[in-house]
């Protein structure tokens, strides 16, 4: 038997997050005689309107050995608590979808299921009071973990983080190049393919290099120029669930206070973001050209600013959904070239994170095997999918039906996995989070409830403990969290002690 063999040149077409997240870390896991090599051009536009995070990306920095304040420095970086929905459940509703824990462990029941019992003898303070990450955004106050508390609220605040998603890629591009991958600036004229089996030999630069490979991520964003172009892989459109398909993205000056939260405003025919940086704010305008105009949209976005704008909005056109394949022969497609999922709960970020973690898991030594490319496509399908299914449960459970943007949302037909999730929460406040899907218990608790979905009733072991009991177990807890965001810092007073840019990039 002919012996295959091992894949050790590595391409990575495309920069941006997508890019440099990938190389910096491979650079970290793969040393000699694996080599790494990056293709990009200067003459292609990033997207970079992705600039808020949820949690899971600490963990990956901290893989790669980056120091947080240093890197928040570096990006002009703050902290997030979670994302305020204004305007969603109905015109002149908001809350907010903190990270962590809601409420306390009470025994075998949800907390949850203890405040609905509250709730339904009028006697409960929102869902909100009963969470740090809730209560601390609302006073504009952040602290890292204190694990040296360990009974305390103090010590489960979850946190992420908004920064300039250009200065991150920068950063993690010397990041990489320090660990030895190597940067090739050029433009792709022709994808060559080995004529035997269709897989990608390599890379004809519009210089004339040739750049060859064995195995290729295709970090090239929409365009997806290996993943669709080439290898033909397949789209599956979900615009009939997620009607957006267009943002405008404008930055505009900082306005204080420095919220440690994302904000995200329901319009008549979309949602604007507002995410908070050292020193500018960004913004955009997520919307449906079925409902609205570009001309309209950006005069909705401009008229919300709460600073001067610093640019001309950008238009970024998109098409929600996923590649059929991630994985095809020797090519993952990593970030936007894999697929667009509206940024209304900041996975976009996370998404490249995931990619990158699952194709370390199923690295492949020599040869391409089909069953471990089979297993890779379903797990990021699931992934992709349960994804999807909570970004429309914020479409579908609004009560709102002032535009025809918004009953069309309200009565459109759903996903049966979300239809089920829902269902099964309306009628005693059930959460089951299925398997690795990414968004737990507490963020469906949190939207739903949010957005006026409450169940018909409770689990009926919350009943085995006399009212009185209840209350004060419950009023505890939100008395507890009271203190502790008490003698928490203000979020610019926190980030001027530990990690203040020392020179704003005002070009950014």
């Amino acid at each position: 038997m002919t012996a295959v063999a091992p894949l050790r040149r590595i391409v990575i077409v495309g920069g941006g997050t997508a890019g440099w997240m990938s190389a910096a870390a491979l650079a970290k896991l793969l040393g000699p005689p694996y080599e790494l090599r990056l293709v990009e051009s200067d003459e292609i536009g990033i997207i970079g309107v992705g600039e808020a995070t949820i949690p899971h990306i600490r963990a990956f920095n901290e893989a790669l050995g980056i120091d947080e304040d240093e890197f928040l420095r570096a990006t002009q970086g703050s902290f997030k608590l979670g994302i305020e929905f204004v305007d969603w459940g109905a015109r002149g509703e908001r809350y907010i979808h903190g990270f962590g824990k809601v409420g306390r462990e009470l025994g075998a029941v949800p907390f949850h299921h203890y405040w609905l019992r509250l709730r339904r003898e009028g006697r409960a303070g929102e869902l909100g009071d009963y969470s740090i990450n809730t209560a601390a955004p609302r006073e504009c106050k952040f602290l890292r973990p204190r694990p040296d508390m360990a009974e305390s609220p103090l010590a489960d605040i979850g946190y992420a983080y908004h920064f300039d998603a250009s200065l991150y890629a920068r950063f993690l591009r010397h990041h990489a190049e320090q660990r030895g991958v190597q940067r090739i600036e050029g433009r792709i004229e022709q994808v060559l393919r080995h004529a035997d089996d269709g897989r990608i030999k390599g890379l004809r630069l519009a210089s004339g290099e040739l750049v060859e490979g064995d195995f290729f991520i295709d970090c090239s964003g929409m365009r997806a120029l290996l993943i669709e172009q080439t290898l033909k892989a397949g789209y599956e459109d979900w615009s009939h669930w997620l009607p957006c398909d267009r943002a405008l993205a404008v930055p505009s000056a900082a306005a204080p206070p420095l919220l440690p939260y994302t904000r995200s405003t329901a319009h008549a025919a979309g949602w604007q973001w507002r995410i908070p940086l050292q020193h500018r704010v960004g913004n955009g305008h997520v919307f449906s050209s079925r409902f609205i105009g570009e001309d309209e949209a950006r005069s909705t976005l401009l008229a919300q600013l709460d600073g001067a704008p610093l640019a001309e909005p950008r238009l970024v056109k998109f098409l929600t959904g996923r590649r059929k394949e991630f994985w095809k022969l020797n090519c993952v497609a990593v970030g936007l070239a894999s697929g667009f999922m509206e940024p209304l709960e900041s996975t976009s970020i996370h998404l490249i994170q995931s990619a990158v973690t699952r194709l370390i898991q199923f690295f492949p030594h020599a040869g391409l095997e089909a069953v471990e490319i089979a297993e890779y496509n379903r797990q990021t399908q699931f992934e992709y999918e349960r994804i999807r299914d909570f970004i429309i449960l914020h479409y579908k459970a609004s009560a709102r039906e002032d535009s025809e943007f918004w009953r069309y949302c309200r009565h459109m037909q759903v996903p049966e996995t979300l239809r089920h999730k829902i269902e099964l929460f309306r009628a005693n406040g059930r959460l089951f989070r299925e398997g690795t899907e990414l968004f737990t218990e507490m963020s469906w608790l949190q939207v739903m409830v949010g957005q006026g979905l409450l169940p018909a009733g409770y689990h009926p072991f919350v009943d085995q403990r006399p009212l009185a009991e209840v209350q004060a177990m419950v009023d505890d807890t939100r008395s507890v969290i009271q203190r502790c965001v008490a003698v928490m810092p203000g979020h610019a007073e926190f980030i001027a002690a530990h990690c203040a840019a020392t020179h704003p990039d005002e070009s950014h």
